[in-house]
């Protein structure tokens, strides 16, 4: 699978993106139907402690895409917990295509 990473106002890290296509490279073996996924990285002005760095991941796939987006505390965070939705919307395609 193809991964593509763009960062907004965010510096390339190689750790974090290592971490990203590992994760993501585990999806596609789990749902072969995965065709490419967009990483976008940004950082938001907040006055909260909590947020400020988003994540949002774009998965191809056949129909329709997969999107998922959360803004945390730091990117590894955001990023897991946009891991986590875009788990639970394969998970329910996968279903949704077996039962045609």
């Amino acid at each position: 699978m193809q991964i593509v990473f763009e960062y907004d106002g965010v510096t390339a890290s190689e750790a974090l993106e290592a971490h990203i296509s590992q994760k993501l490279n585990k999806l596609e073996g789990k749902y072969d139907f995965i065709i490419d996924a967009k990483v976008f990285l940004k950082t938001t002005k907040t006055h909260s402690p909590t947020s400020g760095k988003s994540c949002n991941v774009r998965l191809s796939v056949p129909g329709p895409d997969i999107f998922a987006e959360t803004d945390d505390k730091d990117f590894t965070s955001a990023f897991n917990h946009t891991f986590k939705e875009l788990e639970s919307q394969l998970s329910t395609k996968k279903g949704k295509m077996k039962s045609h």
